[in-house]
């Protein structure tokens, strides 16, 4: 089965987003050469601990600097942009780089409503309820039906794969509908990940794409020399996790501000459910996770992405797991 990998590219308390970026292109070709299947970056805007605001950029860089792994958004937030603008976007990364771009759509903006607005650079009330018109849009300047006489330039000719994304029971429904590979994302939503996928399975109606459902999920992973010490690491990032639901979004803070902070009683309790989403331990545990939310989700892929202050520490993660799915290095 391949495995594949989800880039927040993450910034550090002390660090700065230049060095997040250049850490992502270092993984990229870390896990390229692992074997792993596929590179996204996520879309976020206004989050001081995530330096992935732009994917098509950071993917143009990303295909640069590795050979064969496939590159990808995870996702592209459609009602944050006009479709024809992504279409140039990702119509072009894919004439540079034929056969190696994913196009992941989403739906939700992915950030505040202020700014969503400021993205959008619109008033009024903000919907994604005309999500299916924006991706028929989308879908036509690849083939050149755009309704109005539009030609996107170099979109035409130049059609990346397509997936949809989603986080609960809707794009399940219209990836399975159009006949799309789909990608749920269980690191943040894993209380639906059952839900929609069987919603995407039942809903799901062969097309010049598929024949068959294909499901991929993200979930959280990070693998140490043993648990403990994968304990430890986990702190940061689950730290972050707290201040981001608090609504005071901020950098990945220092293993000692995560030691130091003063957990309340409904804080441990907010952190206990997130690890219930999360493979945390040495390779036998992880090994252990993996197997078992592959065999109770069913997918045909598996997305992993790993969020700990050091770098040199989430690449070790990355090639423990690797050596515990039995992924096959490049020569």
């Amino acid at each position: 089965m391949p495995y594949s990998v989800l880039d927040l590219a993450p910034v550090a308390t002390g660090s700065t987003e230049t060095q997040a970026l250049r850490n992502s292109l270092d993984l990229a070709r870390t896990t390229e050469r692992l074997g792993y299947h596929r590179y996204w970056v996520a879309e976020h805007h206004n989050m001081p601990g995530i330096a992935s605001s732009a994917p098509a950029v950071l993917l143009g860089h990303i295909a640069m600097a590795t050979e064969r792994i496939r590159v990808g958004s995870g996702g592209v937030m459609l009602p944050n942009h006009a479709p024809l603008v992504v279409a140039e976007q990702f119509g072009m990364l894919e004439a540079f780089h034929p056969g190696r771009v994913d196009l992941g759509i989403g739906r939700a903006p992915g950030t505040d409503q202020v700014t969503a607005r400021a993205l959008r650079r619109q008033e009024g009330p903000l919907s994604a309820d005309d999500f299916p018109q924006q991706l028929t849009e989308l879908a036509n300047y690849f083939t050149g039906r755009d309704s109005r006489g539009v030609t996107a330039v170099p979109a035409l000719g130049n059609q990346p794969a397509m997936w949809l994304l989603g986080s609960s029971g809707y794009s399940a429904q219209v990836a399975g509908y159009l006949g799309l590979p789909f990608a749920f994302a269980h690191h943040f939503s894993s209380e639906n990940t059952l839900p929609a996928l069987a919603l995407y399975r039942e809903r799901f109606r062969p097309s010049a794409v598929l024949d068959e459902p294909y499901a991929m999920i993200a979930a959280n992973v990070l693998c140490a020399d043993d648990d403990e010490t994968a304990r430890e690491l986990a702190k940061p990032s689950l730290l972050q996790f707290l201040a981001l639901r608090k609504g005071d979004p901020g950098k990945l803070p220092t293993p000692e501000q995560a030691a130091a902070y003063d957990y309340t009683d409904v804080d441990r309790l907010i952190l206990d459910d997130r690890l219930t989403s999360t493979i945390v331990g040495g390779p036998e545990t992880v090994g252990k996770g993996l197997h078992d939310l592959v065999e109770q989700t069913g997918v045909d892929e598996l997305m992993i992405t790993t969020s700990v202050f050091h770098h040199a520490d989430r690449v070790r993660s990355y090639e423990h797991v690797a050596e515990i799915v039995g992924l096959k290095a490049l020569a």
